[in-house]
């Protein structure tokens, strides 16, 4: 089964009209190339997403090795560019006793706004804490190996 996939990406490889697709060509080939697989109940899909994934972690890790190999500088080269970014420097906010205080402000008006969800709370002013709205989050499959 495997091999049938790799003569099936090898084949859409093939029919590229460049040595080197570009990030545009690779995408429509890849979205072609899924749906075919999907849509022609040949293949077993739980297995070919494990080997997929696996694959993935493994290009990822490539691709970071080769990427922290590269000169630390401006290039072009086969059809990428690579802009050097200096790292810069960040604040540390944490440092100041100021901003530790409204952070746990905070922090203390997020638990009263989580519990006025289920049960009507006053805030240490007797306000009462209003009920916010939900922000829905989109389902997904979560997947660990």
């Amino acid at each position: 089964m495997s091999k049938d996939l790799f003569a099936l990406m090898r084949q859409q490889e093939i029919e590229t009209t460049n040595f080197l697709p570009t990030k545009k060509e690779i995408t429509k080939k890849a979205n072609e190339l899924s749906n075919e697989v999907i849509n022609s109940g040949e293949y077993n899909l739980q297995e070919l997403h494990a080997q997929a994934l696996r694959n993935k972690e493994a290009f990822t890790v490539l691709e970071k090795k080769l990427r922290d190999s590269l000169p630390q500088e401006n290039s072009e080269y086969y059809g990428l560019k690579a802009t050097f970014v200096n790292g810069g420097a960040r604040l540390n906010y944490a440092e100041d006793s100021v901003y530790n205080e409204l952070k746990k402000d905070l922090d203390e008006r997020v638990k009263l706004l989580k519990l006025a969800q289920s049960q009507e709370v006053l805030d240490l002013g007797g306000l009462p804490v209003p009920k916010v709205s939900l922000t829905h989050i989109k389902s997904s499959l979560k997947i660990t190996y």
